[in-house]
């Protein structure tokens, strides 16, 4: 007998059009309205998922015993709340299980009217149904990002050649030391990989919004290379020191600076050859929450996330933990030597933290901030990675290069300013 039925529940309410009602075949229908809370399920969790559940809530609806969507009149859900921070966007999804491998959110067939007490779902359809709280990514975010990314890249390209061009210069003057021609010889390698990787990136910038299919598929999967190639530099750094302060280069390593440039150039050819193989670079788009378009980059497409998160989050994330612990290994060493009086020439307190500093910049420290990119904060650690990213490796290690290199007296030798006293008078610097 009630053909608008309005129910009262714990998020808000819920309007039903009397278009379902009208298509039932039989004179009655169950209605059944259910409230469930996420955390106490540990269910409706999608895999990386960015917005928060409203309330940790999730509404289901079902109205007789067949599937309904495609109404003229849609499902009103409104969805109470206090009056949300400007950080915030909400936005109205539903549960579709075919989405990626375990289900997920999706807002298709919804509209999100948002209110300062309440937010409307209007849908076409009846299935669980939530509010996504979204940190806030617009135009005006993303556009002062992208310039401010731009001019970083600018200014670091300058930088790293500036590096790369002093590097090979002590090179040079300092042929008979072996182990500060390693030292530099690294340092030029991941120099060059940042380098590179600047320049992929205003490429992509630049091209990617008018590029044909196959030019955007290679340009991502130079992109991807770049950035592989940059982690790998990181780690053989942190190995290197590894070897130079714990192990003091005790072996003698044919050919070692080739081998590393084996690995550290080599091993990225295999994975993004792994991943263009089965299709992963193509168009990738950036969307604000209502799926308005505000950047175009070649790079690994939507439907190839996992290998963006292998490839990328979780060999980065072994690399960082790598390059951390050899970083505490290399301080704790650094500060015993110093307390025995081990360290020579002039080195004071103030060069230990520069030093240690610019380890922190060396082993790739600031790209951790890319993992707290992820919640209702993140637009201001966006800000703060993109002008770092920008200054690591670039600005930050040439004034460390330049300070801890030149000028090199006969007193004190290589970029730590430290002799590491191993067995009788064995000595090394870098």
């Amino acid at each position: 007998s009630m053909l608008n039925v309005t129910e009262e529940v714990k998020a808000g309410k819920i309007q039903l059009p009397k278009e379902i009602f009208q298509s039932l075949s039989s004179q009655m229908a169950r209605v059944v309205v259910m409230v469930l809370n996420t955390q106490q399920l540990g269910t409706f969790e999608e895999v990386n998922q960015m917005g928060q559940v409203l309330d940790d809530t999730v509404v289901g609806i079902t109205v007789g015993e067949t599937s309904i969507s495609g109404l003229r009149d849609p499902v009103q859900l409104t969805f109470t709340h206090r009056q949300l921070p400007h950080s915030i966007t909400p936005q109205c999804v539903f549960w579709d299980p075919s989405k990626g491998q375990a289900g997920g959110w999706s807002s298709s067939g919804c509209v999100t009217q948002p209110g300062d007490n309440g937010t409307v779902c209007p849908c076409d359809h009846l299935t669980f149904f939530t509010l996504l709280l979204n940190p806030a990514l617009d135009e005006s975010t993303t556009q002062p990002l992208i310039a401010v990314a731009t001019a970083g890249c600018g200014v670091a390209m300058a930088f790293s050649i500036f590096t790369i061009a002093f590097c090979i210069f002590l090179r040079c003057r300092f042929r008979s030391e072996e182990t500060l021609r390693i030292n530099l010889g690294l340092h030029v390698n991941l120099m060059g990989s940042l380098l590179l990787l600047n320049l992929a990136f205003l490429l992509n910038s630049g091209l990617s919004g008018g590029t044909q299919p196959g030019t955007c598929k290679v340009l991502g999967g130079f992109t991807h290379y770049c950035l592989l190639c940059c982690f790998t530099w990181m780690g053989l750094e942190a190995c290197h020191l590894y070897l130079l302060f714990v192990k003091v280069l005790g072996t003698y390593i044919h050919h070692y600076l080739a081998k590393l440039c084996l690995v550290g150039w080599g091993f990225p050819v295999l994975v993004v050859g792994v991943a263009g193989v089965i299709g992963s670079y193509g168009e990738y788009s950036i969307q604000t929450v209502d799926h308005q378009v505000i950047a175009h980059l070649c790079w690994i497409t939507s439907k190839y996330l996992l290998v963006h998160y292998i490839t990328n989050c979780g060999y980065f994330g072994l690399i960082f933990l790598f390059n951390m612990a050899v970083f505490g290994v290399v301080t704790q060493k650094s500060c015993c030597l110093q307390g025995t009086r081990a360290v020579q020439g002039d080195c004071t307190a103030w060069k230990v933290a520069l030093v240690a500093v610019g380890l922190f910049c060396l082993l790739g420290a600031t790209w951790a901030l890319a993992l707290l990119t992820h919640g209702t904060s993140s637009v201001p650690v966006l800000y703060l990675f993109t002008i770092l990213n920008s200054f690591q490796g670039r600005f930050f290690i040439f004034i460390w290069l330049v300070i801890l290199y030149y000028p090199k007296t006969k007193e004190s030798t290589g970029s730590l300013s430290h002799i590491i006293k191993h067995d009788k008078t064995t000595t090394v610097s870098q």
